[in-house]
């Protein structure tokens, strides 16, 4: 039983992954199939709050269940998540004082305290 679920979870992670990709490479046609009306600010907002607040939750389940060591490296993944909003920011007229002094140190500091951990 637990092959199955295995694999069920990997494929489970290759398509929230291919989700992503197709938000970033077709976001009209992504958002029209997500269900809300392209352009929708509060729409997408909603979105993006609702996979922070998830993006935290897995990693304090993550240090619950594996320990530290699994949080660690968690933590050295989720920096891609402040690194890519950074590269937003810069690409879409944002400040880089914002880009790098919010976003980028935010990073920085996901990696740094996740290889302590990881590896400490």
């Amino acid at each position: 039983m637990t092959v199955p679920a295995l694999v069920l979870a990997v494929l489970a992670c290759a398509g929230i992954i291919a989700l992503g990709v197709r938000f970033l490479l077709r976001p009209r046609q992504a958002t029209a199939g997500f269900g809300v009306a392209p352009g929708s600010t509060r729409a997408l907002t909603a979105i993006k709050g609702v996979r922070d607040i998830t993006s935290g939750t897995v990693l304090l389940v993550v240090w619950a269940a594996a320990g530290q060591t699994a949080l660690g490296w968690g933590l050295v993944a989720a920096a891609l998540t402040p690194a890519a909003d950074a590269v937003i920011v810069l690409t879409n007229g944002g400040r880089p004082a914002t880009a790098f002094g919010v976003h980028g140190v935010t990073a920085a500091l996901l990696v740094a305290a996740g290889l302590v951990l990881a590896l400490g």
